[in-house]
């Protein structure tokens, strides 16, 4: 007894370390970590991200080196994101076979390709001079200007072909085109890469969280533009069951949520409502306010940071795509 009232069965189960370890719901494990990471073209060592603290901008040397240490802690995947030293209207370094993520794969692919899921990253953001996730159809400084669904979608095939043929296992299309995952997955199956998965970005919100990122693969949206037109709106979550059937019935093998954290409604309701593996992405402007705050003494980094990851995957993420993951994946050795 304690007090007038007796000790509860939830408490009970709470009493000891080992006794919570064995009751408890939910676990994450490396193997369904992604981590994610920047190579940049042009540059002979790592540059650090300022605002993404322990994260930084890889040379194709330090990005092998890196990758097998991930793959040896037992890391499930890396997405790769690329900085090109140039960039143009259509962002053609992006399926260009000499392209700074097609070398990586290629490279990466010879390395760990036996043991470690290789993701790339399927947008034109990082390589177009205007910073939109399409052509534009229309001079990048004019108001009236907007992002050619068509004209990008075709591009967008030859992305994944490219990648694909570099050794990627999974091409993620994050521009949230209408038809895209459809788009990619002909020209995937036609140039012969039927076993190549789509990871689709179907609820990507229009977030305000993603600034770090944008520092890390060097882009800014012309004109002071914003991806409000075709990303989704964060006042809306039934919305996001709709681009998700879309991607299903297109032919996409998992779906995500981006970002996770301000999402965990709509990962909850994804994962009830598909039955394929869903995936969120653990943002950079979730990860730079937590190492901020612990900077600053306000919280315990270690503490918040895993449950962060618990939480994403209470809410039913089954892969979590997180600049964490090699955190995480130290802290369990």
């Amino acid at each position: 007894m304690a007090g007038n009232f007796p000790v509860s069965r939830p408490r009970r189960l709470r009493s000891s370390a080992a006794l919570r370890n064995l009751v408890a719901e939910t676990r994450v494990d490396v193997s369904n970590l992604v981590a994610p990471l920047f190579v940049r073209e042009g540059i002979d060592q790592p540059l650090p991200i300022a605002s993404l603290p322990g994260v930084v901008q890889h040379t194709r040397d330090s990005v092998r080196a890196e990758v097998k240490e991930l793959a040896d802690l037992g890391i499930g995947a890396v997405i790769l994101f690329g900085v090109p030293s140039t960039k143009d209207s259509i962002g053609s370094q992006a399926f260009d076979p000499e392209g700074i993520v097609q070398l990586c794969l290629a490279d990466l692919a010879a390395e760990v390709g036996d043991r470690m899921v290789l993701i790339a990253d399927l947008c034109v953001d990082e390589y177009t001079d205007h910073g939109h996730c399409g052509v534009l159809d229309g001079p990048a400084d004019d108001p009236m200007t907007s992002v050619d669904n068509d004209a990008t979608l075709e591009i967008y095939g030859r992305i994944a072909v490219a990648q694909a043929t570099a050794g990627a296992h999974v091409v993620a299309p994050s521009g949230m085109m209408d038809g895209q995952v459809g788009a990619i997955r002909g020209s995937l199956d036609s140039a012969g890469f039927t076993s190549t998965s789509i990871l689709a970005y179907s609820a990507k919100y229009a977030s305000g969280l993603y600034g770090p990122f944008r520092d890390a693969v060097d882009v800014q949206i012309a004109s002071g533009g914003n991806r409000k037109g075709y990303q989704q709106d964060f006042r809306n979550a039934r919305e996001a069951l709709v681009e998700i059937d879309a991607d299903l019935a297109e032919g996409a093998d998992m779906v995500m949520v981006k970002p996770a954290l301000s999402y965990l409604d709509v990962i909850a309701a994804v994962r009830a409502h598909v039955n394929v593996p869903v995936a969120a992405y653990h943002v950079s402007g979730e990860y730079a306010m937590l190492k901020a705050a612990a900077a600053n003494g306000w919280i315990d980094h270690d503490v918040v940071a895993l449950e962060h990851l618990t939480a994403i995957k209470r809410a039913g993420a089954d892969v979590i795509l997180t600049y964490l993951a090699r955190w995480f994946a130290e802290a369990q050795q």
